[in-house]
């Protein structure tokens, strides 16, 4: 099969492999409680997720004891193109260095929501973990969603099935859950 290649040469330029991003829009509308943070943003030209920050009131500070789980607000409302989803995942700095992590993850958050954006945090570290306005809490990641058609079928009756779709003998059968071993 014949395929096409792309030549890349060096460049100066610190932004070299821009051109190779796929950029979309994503409106985010900003709630009252958001005034003044940044809009969430990628803290490098490599990141693949925005940050999200705590949109808790000026001088409020959320003191999460260990074992403890709270939603956090961000203040923004996603509006998500059609076909597309926001992932919620942690940042993994906190959870290395504080046991810092979102439950639910990733969390979903799907085109056609339309409430504001919240983080479930869970403190599994051993030290009460502070969250005050601003601090970067989790990290969002924009992906395509594929929707499948689901249709129900007898695997005994071998003519429900489609030429197209026939279930091809596999070595694994129902194993799961590490069945395949470690190594």
């Amino acid at each position: 099969m014949p395929h096409s290649s792309i030549t890349l040469s060096p460049s100066p330029q610190k932004d070299t492999f821009s051109h190779l991003v796929q950029k979309l829009p994503l409106r985010i509308q900003r709630l009252d409680h958001a005034q003044g943070l940044d809009l969430p943003h990628y803290a490098t030209a490599g990141s693949a997720g925005l940050d999200l920050r705590a949109a808790l009131a000026p001088e409020e500070i959320v003191n999460l004891i260990p074992g403890q789980r709270i939603l956090i607000p961000t203040g923004f409302i996603f509006h998500l193109l059609p076909g597309y989803e926001a992932q919620i995942r942690p940042r993994s700095g906190l959870a290395l260095k504080h046991g810092i992590t979102c439950l639910n993850t990733p969390g979903t958050i799907d085109s056609d929501y339309r409430g504001e954006v919240k983080v479930i945090l869970i403190n599994l570290g051993q030290e009460n973990f502070p969250i005050h306005r601003g601090m970067r809490i989790a990290q969002t990641i924009i992906a395509p969603v594929i929707q499948v058609d689901v249709c129900e079928f007898d695997p005994t009756q071998e003519e429900s099935l489609s030429a197209s779709f026939q279930t091809m003998p596999n070595d694994r059968g129902t194993g799961g859950f590490g069945s395949t071993g470690q190594e």
